[in-house]
């Protein structure tokens, strides 16, 4: 039943559409603004922190995608946790995936609300929120290549300005430019108390901002079932997005703590903002507003595909209502995705009642989520290869490389971050959280029975 429910979903997404969807999950809020907390932290030696993760990151997308290729499915790793690693595996990993971006969407829409007020400071921001919600929703109601399309332009949009950012940056770096003809150099990487100012120590405290900017990379596995070629296309987006991640995130960052004293960027606003009015651009923070507007509006559209991917998967195994499973004529699981939105909704009632700081919570929470998510991807792969004859390892058409020493080292980068987490006021409630949701889902698993369904489909 689920083989041919899954091959209805419509494979409406092309080369170009995948690979910005990667590009444009990764290069969000965390970057336009999540990078100034993280400078703070750890100043100049923040480029090692991006560095060092992306690297880590490219080895769990590796592993992925030798799944993905091999087993291209809506819900992939979800799909993937249940056959390498048991029912209960794949049902946490489902539903936790799905929770994750509902958090996520939540923080998202009220970011929505909070850039209108820039321009807008009179209309209240649960009203950004509600449009923010109703329209990606729509969106997503379309044909697959349609979300696909959005998301192609909002990528673009944040691509094409931090391309411009860089550019105009390194000729402030070596010309001048905007700066009276004096080059300004990259001293500031170590004049204001050295590259690690604030010690390794630093470093590692904004580890955790750093994976969280990294999160949705993961996308990638979640369009799986609705590629056109996925060989093709599956290997192509994952092999370029290390190395456009490492432009996008460590360039940019390079550019922007050569030219201001890293000490100086979090006090006066976005990094970006800073650099475009420094080469005279009067409309600067307008610009950058917009840019970071588009960046929540795709980080939502992202969660509401991925929540309805994953519920459509969990109800083909009979762990989601029915409904669920059913598409639309246009091949989107309509039902679930509806339910996704309407959850949503209550990220739109909490923005009469929370403060600030909860949305500092939800983002650990979310990179909590992220972290397990990662993990369970490596710990698939892991057991899939383990399963193989050395014939189908020679045969693998998409293989990770220097495999198991990669998936070893990026489990315990993974298990470090979480050890990290408890270190930081703002971040310990995911470490409280986090683990008393998986408790949830796992009482739910038995209290309902699913483990008894499991073992009678298997007689």
């Amino acid at each position: 039943m689920d083989k041919t429910q899954e091959n209805e979903l419509h494979r409406g997404l092309e080369q170009r559409h995948v690979t910005l969807m990667a590009l444009g999950a990764a290069i969000g809020v965390g970057l336009f603004l999540g990078s100034a907390t993280a400078i703070q932290l750890a100043g100049p030696g923040i480029l090692l922190g991006y560095a060092f993760s992306g690297m880590i990151m490219f080895f769990i997308m590796r592993a992925l995608g030798e799944m993905a290729i091999q087993n291209p499915v809506a819900g992939s790793f979800s799909k993937y946790a249940r056959d390498f690693l048991g029912p209960l595996a794949g049902f946490i990993t489902g539903w936790n995936y799905w929770f994750l971006w509902i958090v996520t969407g939540m923080a998202e829409i009220t970011a929505v609300g909070i850039y209108m007020e820039y321009w807008f400071p009179d209309i209240p921001r649960w009203i950004w929120a509600l449009a923010a919600l109703v329209i990606m929703a729509s969106v997503n109601f379309l044909a697959v290549k349609a979300y696909g399309e959005l998301e192609f332009w909002f990528a673009l949009i944040k691509i094409v300005t931090i391309l411009a950012m860089i550019a105009s940056g390194v000729g402030m770096i070596i010309w001048g430019f905007g700066n009276g003809g004096i080059p300004t150099g990259i001293q500031n990487l170590w004049v204001n108390g050295g590259f690690f100012p604030n010690g390794v120590q630093g470093v590692l405290l904004a580890l955790q901002m750093v994976m969280f900017a990294y999160l949705g990379i993961e996308m990638i596995g979640v369009t799986a079932g609705e590629v056109k070629n996925p060989e093709k296309t599956l290997s192509r987006a994952i092999d370029s997005v290390f190395w456009r991640i490492l432009i996008f995130y460590v360039g940019a960052l390079f550019v922007i703590m050569s030219i201001f004293p890293w000490n100086e960027i979090g006090e006066k606003g976005s990094p970006f903002v800073l650099t475009f009015e420094q080469l005279g651009i009067p409309a600067a923070a307008g610009i950058i507003n917009f840019v970071v507007l588009t960046a929540a509006l795709s980080s939502c559209n992202s969660g509401i595909f991925s929540t309805g991917r994953m519920l459509f998967n969990l109800a083909n195994h009979g762990e989601a209502p029915q409904k669920f499973s059913k598409l639309t004529k246009n091949g989107v699981p309509g039902y679930a995705i509806f339910a996704s939105a309407g959850v949503l909704l209550v990220g739109v009632a909490l923005n009469y009642v929370v403060p600030a700081k909860v949305f500092a919570w939800v983002t650990s929470i979310a990179t909590f989520g992220a972290i397990w998510t990662w993990a369970i991807i490596l710990l698939s792969q892991i057991r899939s290869r383990k399963n193989m004859s050395k014939n189908e390892v020679d045969k693998l058409k998409y293989k990770l490389p220097l495999f198991p020493y990669t998936s070893y080292l990026s489990l315990a980068f993974l298990a470090f971050v979480i050890v990290l987490m408890a270190f930081s006021p703002d971040t310990r409630i995911a470490i409280i959280i986090g683990p008393l949701w998986l408790v949830l889902l796992i009482g739910v698993y038995y209290a309902k029975g699913f483990h008894k369904k499991e073992q009678e489909r298997q007689k």
